[in-house]
């Protein structure tokens, strides 16, 4: 089950002390495909769900009501009633209201009974909002306006920024947090309380030194102060993720490294009942691992990752602009790094989002069934952020 994004912060309120650690903290130091995940495939081009259709084999059910998918669109196994629908909605900028309680049965039969609590579904589910081609009109590809200088929507830059001039990228290589090391309490015998309680330890400093790192993102700080922290909220998990999968390559180590002097085997996940989480981050190592990703990418998709979420803000339009730039500096630097293989690229790099997502989602159950059990001492912030999707 995916997060729905949606529910993330919308009503929270964080508490003035750890408002106060926000705007007080000091600056860091310096430190699954699918056809339309992204918005910058070709008009003409094949896209993925073209290439992967999978008629002789099994059939896959949509994610979203349960028909039959026709294949991955906009990241997830959907029909095509959901793949229009999902389009639809974001290309008309259609906001629905759901007339019970925002949680209505969506199924084959019932996709239609309310458009609210299908579109949440869209997008607790996985379907991604950048993959949604904005330029494109009824009536059939006949219409649609094509260009021969580039497949992105985002056009490939005549003359491109090299990673010097990448302004953007230049900030977030300054800002990049130094590793953060383990501090394990060597008066703790039992081995299992150890790890867990080193690793709460570990992911609440993580979270202290984000904070400190977002505030650092030109741009970040022009959004209202309730929008900051409702973005921090819904993306801490993927945030984190990403950097440990990115320090946790190769795969095929089958380790998870949460600092220079802390990593995690398969064998130690299990003690620690943290099968789940350590598959879903095992995941993302793997794609990056496919995409070849390299330092630049990694700084960019992580700033990318803080502006990809769907909770509600009071200002949308300066989250788009903002999330415009990020991509627009991606976009900017793969152009430079990769040259002639750019465009796949770009697209290798965006459809790590749903895997990052579905990871998010794995690492909430973890931590909140830890929190549960009550038996591991977890430092207030972790559990405000941990808890704030739920309120």
């Amino acid at each position: 089950m995916l997060l729905d994004y949606s529910e993330c912060g919308d009503e929270a309120q964080p508490s003035p002390k750890h408002m106060k650690l926000f705007t007080d903290s000091p600056p860091s130091p310096d430190h699954q495909f699918c056809s339309s995940t992204t918005s910058m495939a070709s008009d003409s081009a094949h896209t993925p769900s073209e290439s992967l259709r999978e008629d002789d084999g099994p059939k896959r059910s949509c994610l979203v009501c349960g028909d039959i998918a026709s294949g991955f669109h906009y990241g997830v196994a959907s029909c095509e009633a959901c793949k229009a629908f999902f389009k639809r909605t974001i290309q008309g900028n259609i906001e629905y209201t759901c007339p019970a309680a925002n949680d209505c049965e969506i199924n084959k039969r019932r996709r239609k009974a309310c458009q609210a609590c299908r579109f949440h579904k869209c997008l607790r589910v996985g379907m991604l909002k950048e993959g949604v081609r904005l330029d494109r009109v009824r009536g059939g590809r006949q219409k649609y306006r094509r260009t021969t200088e580039s497949p992105f929507s985002l056009q490939m830059p005549v003359k491109k920024v090299s990673l010097e001039d990448n302004k953007l990228l230049k900030s977030l290589i300054s800002c990049e947090p130094d590793p953060l090391y383990a501090l394990p309490d060597l008066t703790v015998s039992d081995a299992d309380f150890l790890t867990i309680s080193t690793l709460a330890d570990l992911y609440d400093r993580e979270l202290v030194s984000t904070i400190g790192w977002a505030k650092q993102i030109p741009g970040f700080t022009e959004l209202a102060l309730n929008d900051q922290m409702r973005l921090l909220q819904s993306t801490w998990g993927e945030i984190l993720t990403l950097g440990l999968a990115y320090r946790s390559m190769p795969a095929h180590a089958h380790t998870l490294h949460f600092a220079p002097d802390f990593s995690l085997d398969e064998k130690q996940a299990r003690e620690c009942n943290a099968t789940e989480l350590f598959t879903q981050v095992l995941g993302v190592v793997e794609r990056l691992e496919q995409c070849g990703i390299n330092r630049e990418e990694f700084l960019l998709l992580k700033a990318l990752v803080l502006t990809n979420s769907d909770v509600r803000l009071q200002d949308n339009q300066a989250l788009h602009r903002l999330r415009q730039n990020i991509l627009q500096a991606l976009h900017d630097a793969v152009a430079t790094i990769r040259l002639r293989d750019a465009v796949v690229q770009m697209q290798s790099l965006l459809l790590c989002l749903p895997s990052l997502r579905a990871a998010d989602a794995a690492l909430r159950r973890y931590w909140l069934s830890v929190r549960h059990q009550g038996s591991v001492p977890m430092n207030k912030l972790f559990v405000e952020m941990l808890e704030s999707h739920m309120r």
